[in-house]
């Protein structure tokens, strides 16, 4: 019985049926933003929560983000280019940046 409890929790996480429990998190699954960032740990790019750190006490956090995640961008976290998201729809963007300043 354990082990198909931690199955069926396996699949709920790699399908993403887990993520229908917090928008941000089903946002950024759907704009690929999970294949370089992690909301804890570095993965590619910096981890959400220490976006949200840096950001915290900026009042232009959220434009300056959104402009990043938009056009994309290098330098403020490493050598390591974040590509632009021009195909993603803007509405989502601006979702998504609250959330990532959220955490």
């Amino acid at each position: 019985m354990k082990a198909s409890l931690l199955l069926a929790a396996c699949l709920l996480v790699t399908t993403g049926i887990a993520h229908a429990e917090d928008p941000g998190m089903t946002l950024a699954a759907q704009n690929a933003c999970l294949t370089c960032h992690d909301i804890q740990q570095k993965k590619i790019g910096p981890p959400f929560h220490a976006v949200a750190e840096r950001y915290r006490n900026d009042p232009q956090a959220f434009d300056k983000l959104l402009y990043k995640v938009q056009h994309g961008g290098a330098g403020n976290w490493g050598n390591y280019p974040m590509p632009p998201n021009p195909q993603a729809n803007p509405d989502d963007l601006k979702a998504l940046v609250k959330w990532v300043l959220a955490q």
